[in-house]
């Protein structure tokens, strides 16, 4: 069965590269326009990664984080953060708030891929 991921980001443009990646690799691709938009998905069904942006309306991607790990359902599934950020500080506080990995923008496939086979299980 195909691994599904929630890509979660408020630019269509990364959202369409970010998809395409994934289904190409044969992901089920679950999108979210922000962090709002994408609680709507965390329905207890399985999502086996969360890839997300920070910097969105709404609700920014560390809140989105803290609202994933309060659901025990959630608590274990990896985060890989996609940004634009590469301040330490921006990194430790995702890290905090539960996220598993970082990945900065514009990112290359190949590298966006190799980081999801380190962390989804």
């Amino acid at each position: 069965m195909a691994k599904t991921i929630l890509i979660v980001d408020d630019s269509e443009s990364i959202r369409e590269v970010v998809s395409f990646t994934l289904e190409n690799e044969g992901y089920k691709v679950l999108i979210g326009v922000d962090g709002k938009d994408a609680l709507r998905f965390l329905d207890g069904s399985d999502i086996d990664l969360v890839i997300t942006d920070l910097h969105m309306p709404e609700m920014d991607g560390i809140s989105l984080i803290k609202e994933i790990r309060k659901m025990e359902k959630y608590q274990r599934v990896p985060i890989l953060f996609l940004t634009t950020e590469s301040q330490a500080a921006k990194k430790m506080e995702a890290k905090e708030a539960g996220a598993t990995g970082w990945i900065i923008k514009p990112f290359v496939p190949a590298k966006l891929l190799e980081a999801i086979n380190k962390v989804i299980r």
